[in-house]
């Protein structure tokens, strides 16, 4: 039988986390010797090398990534007795980690704001990152839950609906197209366009629908975020297919325009996501009804934009920040 001090393990999995003896001692408080003797001993009690130093760098041995999975583990399910014995007090705390997608940025602080108002004992971690990000910290279970629009395909997965994501045809304000009515996808395909970098779900939506139409446009630019999408779509550079959440009280004072297009808007949806099997925790679950209850608040607001196929500009100043 294995004799391990729970003080060991938590050192032992800050230790294989950051891959240092000294960064561990830097999140644990720690002296750097304190913590070598710490995994010194825990490696005594294991009856295996735990770690292989190759020059300054540590590494796990089997032994050592079999313990590191069993200690998050444990740290997961002493965290989620610790959510459920609150709860059971009648107290709502803990920690929730949500990883999203960057367009959430534009709604998520809406929603976030009074959850955190409702129950103060919750501390929200949120992380803002592309499409291809969220997917891979979803398959290393890296957080509670994720938002995202489009859902990796064959994966094994619990997927709620909570809110629409329609995608639309953003142009200036003085393109010749604005204030046409149900603009031929085909005319559409005639102008340059100005695309999210690839793996991006709202190219991915617009590819298929170009492709189901036997249609191509000519891309003159590949950009990274929402922002400098629009930056370029008002600088005059070409069109682009942007959710119309993007479009919710744009920081900038350049003029956009919702063009009325075949096929437009493309209808897709929010969704909040975790891996199928895993138990949520007591706040994860609380997080999870309040967000499909409040999310229809969210989505008429929405309804009540401008666009929509008529030229209307789409001014405002947005002053909330979420940091990537």
């Amino acid at each position: 039988m294995i004799h391990a001090t729970l003080h060991q393990l938590k050192v032992f999995e800050a230790t294989a986390r950051h891959g240092s003896f000294t960064r561990a001692a830097e999140e644990l408080f720690l002296t750097q010797p304190t913590v070598s003797m710490q995994v010194k001993q825990l490696t005594k009690a294991i009856g295996l090398p735990l770690f292989e130093q190759v020059g300054k760098k540590l590494f796990l041995t089997d032994a050592g990534r079999e313990l590191f999975a069993t200690c998050q583990e444990i740290f997961q399910r002493l965290e989620q007795l610790e959510m459920s014995v609150a709860n059971l007090k009648g107290m709502k705390q803990g920690k929730l980690r949500l990883a999203v997608i960057t367009t959430t940025k534009y709604f998520m602080p809406r929603l976030l704001g009074p959850f955190c108002q409702q129950y103060p004992g919750i501390d929200v971690s949120l992380t803002v990152t592309n499409h291809e990000q969220v997917v891979e910290r979803l398959a290393a279970n890296q957080d509670d839950l994720y938002v995202m629009s489009q859902l990796p395909e064959n994966w094994d997965i619990k997927a709620h609906p909570f809110l629409d994501n329609p995608l639309v045809v953003v142009a200036p304000y003085n393109h010749p197209l604005a204030g046409k009515k149900k603009i031929p996808l085909e005319r559409l395909a005639e102008e340059i366009f100005i695309m999210r970098e690839p793996g991006s779900g709202t190219r991915r939506a617009l590819q298929n629908l170009l492709d189901d139409h036997n249609l191509a446009v000519k891309v003159r630019l590949e950009l990274g975020s929402n922002e400098a999408i629009k930056q370029a779509i008002s600088g005059g550079l070409g069109l682009s297919a942007l959710s119309r959440h993007t479009l919710v009280m744009d920081g900038s004072t350049n003029e956009l325009t919702i063009l009325d297009v075949e096929h437009f808007p493309i209808q897709r949806e929010w969704y909040v996501v975790y891996l199928a099997g895993k138990q949520l925790s007591v706040v994860a679950s609380t997080f999870l009804e309040y967000l499909i209850a409040a999310a229809p608040s969210v989505s008429d607001s929405f309804m009540r934009l401008p666009g929509g196929g008529q030229p209307e500009k789409l001014e405002g100043k947005d002053g909330i920040k979420v940091e990537a």
